[in-house]
């Protein structure tokens, strides 16, 4: 069985640190919010004793890797050039790439932008919806109503780090639990994407019954000692690298403007879960796939799972990228 090794690489000017496991052709595992390259724990091991080299970094703003102090160096094309510097640094030319929640969006954004470094694409969550004419702030104030889109609360520096930091445990905990399939709506989404009148995210979430005590209720796919993990990474870091992602929405669709409607042309992977919000919302670009990315080679939704797919449903999500990675 093969073993993971930790290290911190350059990526191209850029300090990120990096799990790897296996021998073979190299797949770069990019996480989402709010979580770390431990997402991908499940994923590391089987990927690598299926015969490749699994990569698994922590984004910029994340965990050991570099957290710049100004909100501009978490636009795009950054999280880009980390990723094809990632690639360089471990020796390689080319990369299958693997992105869930934020890490979708920074994987097919390499795929568009580095066809020559990265073959192919696997999408957890979010779904492929190609840059359109509509400036992504806009498209939230509409998706917010009467209340206020969760990407538009976030826009604000320091309003949710405030919110966050008042009780950082109860707040990771009950983000992670509301988006889970485990969630009490059913739905793996609940009413946590808007803010009401309270003003804060933390008033539509939900939590394990038996929290805080002993284990919590917490889920087989997020034990104790798994959020320990992550609780004491961002003890240490705080939320703002990982909040400074969404403050970029609309420098990234200024930046990208060349590749609008573009179509992703190396062969692909969707992965999503039955109850994930972002999959749900998402089913016009389901919908879509047969043109927005043409060489997709399956398109998968996971029964009983909600937004942590990799994790709810780690040898559901195993075996397709397998799958996947052996027809390439």
């Amino acid at each position: 069985m093969a073993m993971i090794e930790h290290r911190t690489v350059d990526a191209l000017g850029t300090r990120v640190h990096v799990a790897v496991a296996g021998e073979g052709p190299l797949v770069l595992f990019v996480h989402g919010f709010p979580e770390s390259w431990y997402s991908w724990r499940h994923q590391l091991l089987a990927v690598a004793d299926a015969g490749f080299r699994a990569a698994a970094i922590d984004v910029r703003g994340y965990g050991r890797s570099h957290a710049p102090r100004v909100i501009e160096d978490y636009r795009m094309v950054c999280h880009v050039a980390d990723n094809v510097g990632v690639v360089q640094a471990l020796g390689e030319d080319q990369a299958v790439v693997v992105g869930h929640d934020w890490g979708s969006p920074i994987s097919w954004n390499s795929a568009l932008l580095r066809p020559d470094v990265f073959r192919a694409v696997a999408l957890l969550s979010v779904p492929y919806s190609p840059r359109s004419s509509f400036r992504p702030s806009d498209q939230f104030r509409l998706l917010g109503g009467a209340e206020e889109f969760y990407i538009e609360y976030f826009q604000q520096l320091g309003r949710a780090e405030a919110e966050i930091e008042a009780d950082l445990a109860r707040w990771l905990l009950g983000f992670y639990w509301s988006a889970s399939g485990n969630a009490p709506t059913g739905d793996g989404r609940g009413s946590m994407v808007h803010v009401g009148p309270t003003g804060k995210l933390i008033d539509r979430f939900s939590w394990p019954d038996g929290w805080p005590e002993a284990d919590g209720g917490l889920p087989e796919w997020l034990r104790p000692e798994d959020f320990a993990v992550y609780l004491a990474d961002f003890e240490r870091t705080g939320l703002t690298g990982g909040l400074n992602r969404y403050r970029n929405v609309d420098r990234d669709w200024a930046d990208l403007a060349a590749w609008t409607g573009a179509p992703i042309m190396q062969p692909s992977l969707f992965l999503g879960g039955e109850k994930d919000g972002p999959t749900m919302w998402g089913g016009k670009a389901i919908a879509n796939f047969t043109t927005t990315m043409p060489n997709l080679t399956k398109s998968v939704i996971i029964p009983g799972s909600g937004h942590w797919v990799q994790q709810e449903a780690a040898e559901a999500v195993n075996r397709e990228l397998i799958e996947f990675l052996g027809q390439l």
